[in-house]
């Protein structure tokens, strides 16, 4: 009986988180093992993956919310794209205020789901075309806005310049001493602080509200949520909402990281974002995954790009092969799973 318990609680999808989180501790302590010497070990390196991450990690909490239902949002490159695009064109060409920009950006957001929700909701058409449709609009939309790299100084927007480039300093004994004796105090920036708020706050609304639970049941079976209750169209669409203002939230948060607006900004994110949450142990068929493990691929992520830097003669195409090979490995386990979960029934 104690073991009928236990095994009912440590099901195939904890299994996946654990293997994920298990991988991450490895990979890291393989990088600091080998690249000690480089810095890797310090709290600066990992403090970094989380920097330049941010953006990624926002738009993942979106991305696993819309796989969960059993959908999927190739659209997010582009818009992140267009939002950067945008931020820039308007604060160094047009001189308007770094809030105005942000509220815009936002709004776009909203309207973009709305309307892939809409479509995918209530019109039933497939996601993968609605959001490549979306991909194509914001690739082109991009252009339409500027065709040139823009870059965001002090001098075009001192507020926006100021939010990307504040620190909030950690402990001093978490720093190290240079070559040159300065001790270098490790710090993060205001965008990790968001990053990591949304990662709770969706976290939380997946776990505790009737809209996070709703999700995990239709990704499960449509028809017995139907049964249920549930407003499966207006559901669908709100999950698009949510993924593409979380989005745009992302793409403030990377054009901080960037400071720059580009015609081929952000290209391939969107299938970062889809292999950090498969990595993480979200299903591609829906009803199974959580954003913790999505985080938890995101580090991963980025710990093999720091891993292929600090090796300094890999190509830095390394990333995206060691990327694919897990990622192809995490679909096979996910099948395993489920091969055995149907041959227990």
């Amino acid at each position: 009986m104690e073991g009928t318990k236990l095994k009912k609680k440590f099901n195939g999808n904890s299994l996946l988180l654990l293997i994920t989180v298990v991988l991450f501790v490895a990979m890291y302590a393989l990088g600091g093992a080998l690249y000690a010497s480089k810095g890797f070990l310090h709290v600066q390196t990992f403090l970094n993956i989380l920097i330049t991450n941010a953006g990624l990690i926002v738009v993942t909490c979106g991305m696993t919310c819309v796989m969960l239902t059993g959908g999927i949002d190739i659209s997010v490159g582009s818009l992140i794209a267009m939002d950067c695009m945008l931020l820039a064109f308007g604060m160094t060409r047009k001189g308007y205020g770094a809030i105005q920009m942000c509220l815009l950006v936002l709004l776009i957001g909203l309207v973009f789901g709305l309307v892939q929700g809409y479509l995918i909701g209530y019109l039933d058409i497939q996601p993968f075309i609605v959001s490549m449709a979306g991909l194509f609009f914001g690739r082109g939309m991009t252009a339409v806005i500027c065709t040139d790299q823009l870059s965001i100084t002090k001098d075009s927007n001192e507020l926006f310049y100021s939010w990307a480039n504040a620190k909030i300093n950690l402990p001093a004994f978490l720093g190290y001493t240079n070559n040159k004796g300065k001790l270098m105090i490790p710090y993060i920036r205001p965008t990790v602080i968001v990053a990591l708020l949304i990662l709770v706050l969706i976290f939380l609304m997946l776990r505790y509200t009737r809209f996070g639970r709703a999700l995990y049941a239709i990704g499960g079976n449509q028809q017995t949520a139907k049964m249920m209750g549930l407003n499966v169209r207006w559901i669908r669409m709100l999950t698009y909402v949510l993924s593409s203002f979380l989005c745009s939230i992302g793409g403030i948060l990377y054009c901080m990281n960037t400071m720059a607006g580009s015609v081929q900004q952000a290209t391939g994110l969107e299938m970062d974002a889809i292999a950090s949450s498969v990595i993480g142990g979200t299903l591609l068929t829906g009803g199974v995954g959580n954003v913790f493990g999505s985080f938890v691929g995101v580090l991963i992520n980025g710990t093999i790009s720091t891993i292929v830097k600090s090796n300094g003669k890999l190509h830095s195409s390394w990333s995206n092969i060691l990327t694919a090979a897990l990622l192809c490995f995490f679909i096979i386990l996910q099948s395993v799973f489920a091969y055995l979960k149907d041959r227990d029934k």
